[in-house]
């Protein structure tokens, strides 16, 4: 604790990079350290170091480090928790707005669940932000919030893909329904591979054999189909009926 306090004093010279500093916030998160000063130190901490055509900052791993470290802190009620992490998904760098997202849903409250949908609502040009809302929502929430993520789908964009990820780690018949009905409706091949890929990772029996029925019925998305269902780690009951029908797993 005093070794992270004296680095955070001419940081760019003590600890280029925040390598020090970023390995004693994770071992102290490791021994469950209570104190919260040291990691909301670490949050608010950036550090500007010289690179090719002006500077950068290298605290962004440290920042993140710290958010996930917080939320274990008991002294702080989750409402100061969400506070502190709030501002963290303004933050510049995307592994911190992620880390910031994924320790908010580790807080695991109402509060939590409903910040995550406001960050998912005003939207965003990181796809991969947005899934860790949507993902969030669902590990909250469970599947009656999968019609709320579902609402992502329809711009058949790289965010609506992240979406119907999201609601096939739910891995309900509902999930797989509602995929089979993205699919039909949908019209960028891209998105179709996409939701493809979703249906298999859904890991029901139903939408094992809707894809088994593509693979040997349908011209235009057999390939696609064998392609999601190969990489989906398949049972091997299914690599077993993937080789009756002539289209093993290669």
């Amino acid at each position: 604790m005093a070794a992270f306090l004296r680095l955070l004093e001419n940081p760019a010279k003590s600890d280029p990079q925040c390598w020090a500093k970023s390995a004693i916030a994770k071992t102290l998160a490791a021994f469950d350290y209570q104190d919260p000063e040291i990691f909301l130190a670490g949050m608010r901490h950036i550090q500007l170091e010289p690179v090719w055509g002006g500077s950068a900052d290298s605290a962004g791993t440290l920042r993140g480090t710290c958010a996930l470290a917080l939320v274990q802190c008991r002294e702080l009620n989750s409402h100061r928790v969400l506070s502190h992490l709030t501002a963290l998904l303004a933050d510049k760098e995307l592994p911190v707005r992620l880390n910031a997202v994924r320790a908010i849903e580790q807080v695991g409250t109402d509060s939590a669940a409903l910040l995550l949908r406001l960050r998912a609502e005003l939207g965003s040009d990181q796809a991969e932000l947005l899934g860790a809302c949507y993902s969030g929502v669902l590990a909250l929430e469970g599947h009656p919030s999968i019609p709320w993520v579902a609402q992502f789908l329809p711009p058949e964009d790289d965010a609506a893909a992240e979406a119907a990820l999201s609601i096939a780690q739910t891995h309900t018949p509902e999930s797989f329904e509602l995929l089979v009905a993205t699919f039909r409706k949908a019209r960028d091949p891209w998105f179709r591979k996409a939701v493809l890929s979703a249906i298999a990772l859904t890991r029901q029996k139903e939408a094992t054999d809707w894809l088994l029925d593509l693979i040997a019925n349908s011209r235009s998305s057999a390939a696609d189909a064998h392609e999601a269902l190969c990489r989906s780690a398949p049972a091997n009951e299914t690599l077993d009926r993937l080789n009756q029908i002539g289209r093993p797993c290669s």
